[in-house]
């Protein structure tokens, strides 16, 4: 598949401006070591903990870097965006931080406490059915009727390069620690953070290699980086990584992704809840099931070149409903 002409695709300048951009509006996350976990996977590994990003997520980079863009005459409409919890909440605590308002399209099965997020930073919420409903056409009508301005999720390059700040930053500790990545596993949905990330990390590194990290049930990525184009997940397939369970890779993303990704891995849920575990134990970290993926392929489907080397894991999100976590950490 081959991307338009006219597809504007962000660039490493893109990113890095973003990150100046940015600077006081979102934090500088840590990034963690655990030899525990180095002995489990076989490699060294560095943990970017995005998770205790503000809102819980990176999601906040991208959707501040997108609503820095719109100028002052058009912010008394306010935005409107769709997503599962954590792009809603990074456009809504942007959008509260910038005095604009906004409506967020949530499928009706979001976890509370990503929908408690939402409506705590005052944004409006509509619900939608996942099986019936088309969250991105509800948006648009919305959008429209509000006079306001839709804020995607992944597929926007302003998005992607704002996402991409936390590789110039993951990029910057690795310089300042002298101790250059080999590789990097980051989780992938609609393919922002992992785009953006190895776009920003490339300006320090254009050698290391970036790899998806996914649910096996929900492996779009794995299959279409494998197969050179876009393939798509049978609807209705499920799993417990909410904030990643996107139909396909975007048209950007897949533009982007298709020249700068290694490849893909994935894992099963049951992986998943086990890398959850091994994060609070080892870590004291609190990850949601999407924010632990790239953990759980370091530990259980980490690449054979990998092995025995500098591995960084991004920990991309930890906004998890608490009563599904106790059943995690106790079963």
């Amino acid at each position: 598949m081959s991307e338009p002409a006219a597809l504007s695709l962000p660039t490493p300048k893109d990113v890095t401006e973003a990150a100046r951009r940015l600077h006081g509006h979102v934090l500088r996350t840590p990034v963690l070591r655990n030899d525990a976990l180095d002995a489990l996977a076989g490699a060294e590994l560095f943990f970017k903990c995005e998770n205790l990003q503000l809102t819980g997520s990176f999601k906040i980079r991208g959707a501040t870097n997108r609503l820095l863009q719109i100028s002052q005459d058009r912010r008394a409409g306010g935005v409107v965006a769709f997503s599962s919890g954590n792009h809603a909440q990074g456009v809504a605590r942007a959008a509260r931080n910038f005095g604009m308002p906004a409506l967020i399209v949530m499928p009706s099965d979001a976890p509370f406490i990503k929908v408690d997020g939402v409506r705590r930073d005052g944004a409006e919420i509509r619900f939608y059915d996942r099986e019936t409903g088309s969250r991105e056409a509800i948006a648009q009508g919305e959008a429209e009727l509000r006079e306001a301005v839709l804020v995607p999720s992944f597929d926007d390059p302003y998005i992607i390069a704002g996402q991409g700040t936390a590789g110039v930053e993951f990029g910057q500790q690795m310089r300042d620690a002298n101790k250059p990545l080999d590789h990097i596993l980051c989780c992938a949905g609609g393919g922002g953070l992992i785009t953006g990330l190895a776009l920003g990390y490339r300006t320090f590194d254009p050698d290391t290699q970036v790899w998806t990290a996914e649910p096996e049930l929900h492996d779009d990525w794995r299959r279409s980086l494998a197969a050179g184009d876009i393939q798509t997940n049978e609807p209705g397939t499920r799993s417990i990584c909410d904030a990643i369970l996107t139909p396909e890779p975007g048209e950007i993303t897949w533009a982007l992704g298709k020249e700068l990704l290694a490849g893909g891995r994935a894992v099963s849920d049951d992986s998943i809840r086990e890398a959850m575990r091994l994060a609070f134990r080892h870590l004291k970290l609190v990850l949601e099931p999407g924010g632990a993926a790239a953990l759980a392929c370091a530990l259980y489907d980490l690449p054979e070149e990998a092995r025995g080397k500098r591995v960084g894991v991004v920990l991309s999100g930890g906004n998890v409903d608490p009563d599904q976590y106790a059943r995690i950490l106790t079963g």
